[in-house]
């Protein structure tokens, strides 16, 4: 038997097929794809399509729990990121480079700070 891995998008998407009495044929009709091209990005081995979030609140009608445990889900399963800084000003983008930079020496304890700092909590401890 093969042992398969599945990202938080994977398990999440899974679970609420078989919630739906789905299989992956079913959503293969909706999505608009094959079911190895579903069953790669369950896995991990293809990002989360532009569009799937849409397909899949408006196919199984989802309430507003279910869509931000689905957004949780796929944030969870990005092994990348992209910014777009056509907007931004000299600042931010040094922000977003250094960060950029400086993201493999972060630890759990550093992230939980900038966490806390980008979440607006952290304003009344940080000094201009």
């Amino acid at each position: 038997m093969i042992n398969m891995k599945y990202t938080a998008f994977g398990e999440f998407f899974r679970i609420l097929r078989l919630k739906h009495r789905e299989i992956l044929n079913d959503a293969k009709e909706f999505l608009g794809v094959s079911c190895a091209y579903i069953s790669s990005v369950e896995c991990g081995r293809r990002p989360i399509p532009d569009g799937w979030k849409e397909k899949i609140i408006e196919h199984y009608e989802l309430d507003a729990n279910e869509i931000l445990e689905l957004e949780k889900a796929i944030d969870e399963s990005k092994d990348n990121i992209k910014i777009d800084l056509a907007s931004a000003t000299n600042l931010q983008k040094m922000v977003a480079i250094q960060f950029q930079r400086s993201f493999d020496d972060v630890d759990d304890d550093m992230a939980k700070k900038i966490l806390k700092i980008l979440e607006g909590k952290g304003k009344s401890g940080l000094q201009d």
